[in-house]
């Protein structure tokens, strides 16, 4: 079981996201901004972080960016879950330090998949 940050600001697709990750066994952590994800991380140094693109404050490309670039939590994979679908918004992100990258509404299927690779390295 892993302890998996969710990052998002819209609270129906947080909790959306939040049943799945608990379907599938991983206890859950919350944000509602891409700062407070940041500082989440740094404080709760989860073993995973699911993280929107799309929010107020500090978009999910710059927490990223934040997340894997600072040594107290760069070890942290994050995955970038997001409605922004376009090959240059994978390829930025994947820039910015995430490990992989899920287009939103997740699957299941798809997000135990990329859950399971990201935590086995």
């Amino acid at each position: 079981m892993a302890r998996i940050l969710i990052v998002d600001d819209s609270p129906s697709q947080l909790e959306g996201l939040k049943r799945l990750v608990v379907k599938l066994g991983h206890q859950t952590l919350t944000a509602v901004d891409g700062a407070a994800g940041v500082e989440a991380a740094k404080r709760d140094r989860p073993d995973l972080v699911l993280m929107d693109v799309v929010m107020p404050n500090l978009n999910g490309f710059q927490a990223t960016r934040a997340i894997s670039r600072d040594p107290t939590t760069s070890h942290i994979p994050v995955i970038l879950v997001t409605t922004k679908d376009q090959d240059t918004d994978r390829v930025w992100g994947m820039r910015q330090g995430a490990t992989a990258f899920l287009t939103k509404p997740v699957n299941e299927a798809e997000l135990q998949r990329v859950l399971g690779e990201a935590l086995a390295k």
